[in-house]
């Protein structure tokens, strides 16, 4: 191999490495919101693991064809991807809150809510009408309210009070407030 492909792909691995530095706990966070595993301690999500490092492999087998592209996109569109692939297989109950909704509720969830991706774009990641992804959106909040109004919800909660969202966080779509991004 030449001293300029060598050189070439190491800088390739350290550019990787850096964005898998910056990104992959978010990455990891969002695989494990998908998958639905209880929390357990750091670095016993198989099922979440599984998906990210599949997520990224092909993330990184596509680097050079990003052209100045993000990264984060490519490996979230990737870690979306294979999640419907392997929900489509076969659905595993998990127990959690989130594991009462179906795989598409969770994926428009997760991307609407947590990942703070537009409607459109994500209708477009999903191959859904956006009118679609606005109808799951919503059907999805609502059955988590009422999931969490029956599972030991606060009394104002249960009452119907409800006290507004924190100061600095941004409503979200709906009315809903996710919370400040990174957190979930």
């Amino acid at each position: 191999m030449s001293d300029r492909a060598e050189h070439r792909d190491r800088l390739r691995a350290l550019e990787f490495d850096a964005f898998v530095a910056g990104a992959g706990g978010r990455l990891l966070h969002t695989a494990t919101l998908l998958t639905g595993e209880p929390p357990q301690p750091p670095g016993a999500y198989p099922r979440a693991e599984r998906l990210l490092h599949a997520a990224l492999a092909r993330t990184y087998a596509d680097w050079d064809r990003l052209h100045g592209g993000d990264p984060y996109d490519l490996a979230r569109r990737e870690l979306v991807l294979r999640f419907a692939r392997e929900a489509r297989r076969h659905r595993r109950p998990r127990g959690g809150l989130l594991d009462r909704l179906t795989p598409v509720e969770r994926l428009v969830l997760v991307l609407r809510l947590y990942e703070e991706v537009g409607e459109e774009q994500a209708a477009a990641l999903l191959g859904l009408p956006d009118d679609r992804v606005r109808a799951v959106c919503a059907r999805a909040v609502a059955a988590l309210r009422s999931a969490g109004r029956g599972r030991g919800a606060t009394p104002a909660a249960r009452s119907g009070t409800e006290h507004p969202a924190p100061r600095g966080t941004a409503p979200g779509p709906r009315g809903t407030a996710p919370g400040p991004r990174g957190t979930a």
